[in-house]
């Protein structure tokens, strides 16, 4: 009886001593390549200005942005995939060639007059990429972002918003910055053996009241109102449902093509894979109304609209197709001497495409029923998710 006892444990461990090496053997090993810029090109110092001399000011004071970014993974370590130690280069000759990216899509600062008050905005905006090293082909993309806003009483200096786009990077006020959040990405993203079906914001329309409600850092082009719109959405869906989201880049994703440089000046060109299925956004308006009014001040509810279709184009078939509205309530105090509109519009928008998301993941539906006008609405809901699932 005891031989029998000894020779079961011995098979016990040997079981699960393969049965962890196998596991490991599965775990996808994927490389860092460091901070990135969309464009790859003569621009980018240009277009990203304060990032890169946030960047360049780490490296003269003998630290590296790689730095930042492994100290944020190491706090938030990723669960489903393995990061090497190494560079890209070391992947050379591999057999399995994964990398992963932070890379930043758009750096916006914007300086508003109310008086004799500047509001300073800072937004970057960006992706967990992942791509195939050896085939230069985007697999997975989980776009992120974080905004700051400050209040001053003078024109803020350039030192004064280099200090504000470093909080960005490293985190403020409590909140994780663009490091944090592109550690937290990593820390839940998978990378399928099988070959995955793909989503994307491939069509966004502001009908006119709504893109003059935009602030003039978006409103000035007609791109960079769509992009900021469906880079809003993506963002939405990707963060509350878990689903990777190809990267809407109007303008640089010309022949489902992206440039990325890297921060030490490498530049690749990365192909972007076909969508699966598509996502079609109509931002249709935007209304606020007084709610109610009192010796202390006066509410105010900001409601937003937008039409969404899901769709698969190659067979004809459409998983999401309907108008929904969100309202927000905004208190503003008797004392206050100016009301800037669009951040409590952005609130209500962007309230709006979380609450679906929510749906979507399963986190409950009530708004959405009274928000939606399709009768058939949670039944939408079902095979949306369905199809969701597909392309974790």
């Amino acid at each position: 009886m005891k031989r029998f006892l000894r020779f079961g444990a011995v098979v016990t461990v040997m079981l699960c001593a393969f049965l962890t090496q196998h596991a490991f053997a599965e775990v996808p090993q994927v490389a860092l390549a460091s901070v990135a810029f969309s464009g790859g090109d003569s621009s980018v110092d240009q277009r990203f200005p304060f990032s890169q001399r946030y960047i360049k000011e780490l490296r003269q004071a003998g630290d590296l942005v790689d730095n930042r970014m492994r100290s944020a993974i190491a706090q938030t370590p990723p669960q489903n995939i393995q990061l090497l130690p190494g560079q890209i280069d070391d992947l050379k000759g591999r057999d399995q060639a994964l990398v992963t990216s932070l890379v930043v899509t758009s750096e916006t600062v914007s300086v508003e007059s109310f008086g004799a008050l500047r509001k300073l905005f800072v937004l970057i905006r960006g992706q967990a990429l992942f791509f195939d090293f050896k085939s230069m082909t985007v697999i997975r993309a989980y776009p992120l972002s974080f905004a700051y806003i400050d209040v001053l009483d003078h024109q803020p200096s350039d030192a004064e918003v280099l200090q504000r786009v470093k909080q960005v990077y490293e985190g403020a006020q409590g909140k994780p910055g663009i490091f944090a959040r592109y550690a937290g990405v990593l820390a839940k993203a998978t990378v399928p053996s099988q070959v995955p079906r793909f989503l994307k914001v491939t069509k966004v329309n502001l009908q006119p009241d709504v893109m003059n409600s935009l602030p003039a850092y978006l409103k000035d082009s007609p791109d960079v109102a769509q992009t900021w719109a469906a880079d809003l959405v993506g963002e939405a869906i990707s963060t509350r449902v878990g689903v990777p989201i190809i990267p809407y880049i109007e303008g640089q994703a010309v022949g489902r093509v992206m440039k990325v440089q890297i921060s030490d000046g490498d530049v690749y060109t990365l192909k972007l894979p076909p969508p699966d299925y598509e996502i079609t956004v109509d931002f249709s308006g935007l209304k606020k109304v007084k709610y109610s009014e009192g010796a202390a001040g006066a509410s105010y509810i900001y409601g937003s609209f937008a039409t969404i279709k899901i769709e698969e184009p190659q067979l004809g078939a459409v998983y999401l197709n309907t108008a929904l509205k969100n309202g927000e309530v905004k208190v503003v105090p008797a004392t206050q001497t100016y009301v800037d509109d669009f951040p409590a519009f952005y609130d209500s928008v962007n309230g709006l495409f979380h609450k679906l998301a929510d749906a979507i993941s399963g986190k409950g539906n009530n708004w959405l029923k009274s928000a939606s006008t399709a009768p058939d609405i949670e039944a939408q809901i079902l095979k949306t998710k369905e199809l969701m699932n597909l392309c974790k």
